[in-house]
């Protein structure tokens, strides 16, 4: 698939494939990676694995109102493959002790601290986005958290130019009418996490969906770039990120 790129003020969505994309930036350019890959978990068996990403994620079924995205019916051992190579050339092109964080859930979140350090980076800790809320089931304990799995391209010094964060975020997932993806993060989480970046370093998503790390990047001052495999996602986003903006200029 040809990239075809989307720049306003700053932020850049380039349509592309992830892998791709990747290794065409060079050496040194981000100052951080913030970003939210398909989990490939929303089933318990292959068959299941493999159905529309609405039948496994959203709460409304075959009533979705959003599109359903790519790369998520991999089994284990091929996303944990996979995630290992986007995120060893990643590194190449991350500056020397730049932040890393990636968004999972229980099932996936071995898998992607292995991933993370086959591919050279430092794991450093595991950080919990607190939704508030899911689907109740007696004699169980409410699948209610995300996780935040964090490290940095080597060393990372105690002096960066980066304020104390926090630990555990509590949101709940953007309400269906304003947002436009099925997995979507919420922007004031991503306002927070991007602050894990110091000022001026570009923030690379390269998963970029519903662009909410690039726009919480531009809220907060940060150049950034996002790659988005599905055309349609990438224009949403592309709309999304220009209007946000704007609104808060």
């Amino acid at each position: 698939m040809f990239p075809i790129e989307h720049s306003f003020r700053g932020a850049r969505i380039i349509r592309g494939d992830s892998l791709q994309v990747i290794r065409s930036f060079p050496d040194a350019l981000f100052g951080g990676i913030i970003t939210d890959p398909p989990y490939a978990s929303g089933a318990f068996d292959q068959n299941a694995r493999q159905k529309s990403t609405a039948q496994k994620y959203s709460s409304a079924k075959q009533n979705c109102a959003f599109p359903d995205f790519e790369g998520d019916s991999k089994d284990q051992r091929s996303w944990t493959h996979w995630m290992t190579e986007w995120l060893s050339d990643a590194r190449r092109c991350s500056k020397d002790g730049a932040p890393i964080c990636l968004f999972i859930d229980w099932r996936q979140l071995p898998n992607l601290t292995d991933a993370l350090q086959w591919a050279g980076w430092i794991w450093r800790g595991v950080l919990v986005w607190d939704k508030t809320n899911s689907r109740p089931q007696k004699g169980r304990f409410r699948q209610q958290a995300e996780f935040i799995v964090w490290g940095s391209n080597g060393h990372m010094p105690t002096d960066r130019d980066a304020p104390v964060l926090p630990g555990v975020f509590r949101q709940s997932m953007p309400a269906a009418p304003r947002r436009i993806h099925q997995t979507e993060k919420p922007l004031e989480v991503m306002r927070d996490i991007v602050k894990i970046v110091e000022p001026g370093g570009i923030i690379l998503d390269p998963f970029a969906g519903a662009g909410t790390t690039i726009l919480a990047a531009r809220l907060e001052s940060y150049p950034a770039v996002g790659i988005e495999l599905s055309d349609y996602y990438a224009n949403a986003a592309a709309k999304r990120i220009e209007t946000g903006a704007l609104s808060a200029a």
